[in-house]
């Protein structure tokens, strides 16, 4: 049993490896922030943010999970891979969102320009 969850985990890796190495393709997409200048607020063109800052709750709720089962897999066998896959859900959950919370929202805008028509009326 060892054996095959040690295969499942490395083929995820695997995985996930070939899924982040595709290249991407150029979106016509454009990001902004939010800045605060002068007692107004704008909304300036930024660069697009790195995959990290983008999915940056999901990475360390997955990463506080795989961590309390490995630690849970040592201690108490299969188990305590499954209470230690949640109690590590839910500390990364508590660390994303309530302890270090994001601070910077993007926000994605969508321009589409409507065809002209020439023709005057």
């Amino acid at each position: 049993m060892k054996k095959l969850t040690m295969l499942s985990v490395l083929l995820a890796f695997i995985a996930a490896g070939f899924v982040l190495m595709m290249p991407q393709s150029a979106s016509a997409q454009r990001y902004y922030r939010k800045v605060h200048r002068r007692g107004q607020t704008y909304w300036v063109q930024t660069r697009k943010p790195s995959f990290y800052r983008r999915h940056r709750n999901v990475i360390n709720i997955a990463a506080a999970t795989g961590g309390g089962a490995l630690l849970g897999g040592i201690i108490g066998g299969r188990k305590g891979m499954l209470i230690g896959s949640g109690i590590g859900a839910g500390s990364g959950a508590l660390y994303t969102y309530v302890l270090k919370p994001k601070k910077r929202h993007y926000k994605k805008v969508y321009r589409y320009y409507p065809r002209r028509s020439y023709r005057r009326w």
